[in-house]
């Protein structure tokens, strides 16, 4: 069954930006025979990521990010069947946010705002506005 599943994580200190560029080369070469797309924000403290694909197989994957040691306190936030992937051509698309203010594409509202902070404090659980505001940054 096609599915979606999104997670936050605390980011590691010992997580430089070359260990950033490892985990996107490993996307690259890894996620295309699995058939696995996605997107990833980070920042300096924190990791927010939507993959797609088989469930079996995302699952399979989220339980390696929970042991890789660059991430803290995974939190999944959501798990969805989806009838189509919204990240089709996107083994792995990927955004650095700035610590202190994130920039928005769009106008934003307060209410948006308050999405965003749900996410990345991992209380947001409805995968739909979870789906609606990352796709806000790209």
């Amino acid at each position: 069954m096609l599915s979606q599943l999104v997670y936050v994580s605390n980011r590691k200190p010992n997580c430089t930006e070359a260990e950033i560029e490892k985990i996107l080369a490993s996307c690259k070469k890894n996620n295309p025979p699995l058939n696995i797309t996605g997107i990833l924000l980070y920042s300096d403290k924190k990791f927010i990521q939507l993959v797609e694909g088989e469930s079996k197989v995302i699952m399979e994957l989220y339980d390696k990010i929970k042991k890789d040691g660059r991430h803290a306190n995974p939190m999944m936030i959501s798990l969805n069947p989806i009838k189509e992937k919204s990240f089709p051509s996107w083994h792995m698309g990927s955004k650095k946010l700035p610590e202190s203010k994130v920039d928005f594409k769009t106008e934003i509202t307060s209410e948006d705002k308050g999405i965003f902070e749900s996410i990345l404090s991992g209380k947001e659980e409805n995968g739909e506005r979870v789906l609606n505001m990352l796709k806000k940054f790209f």
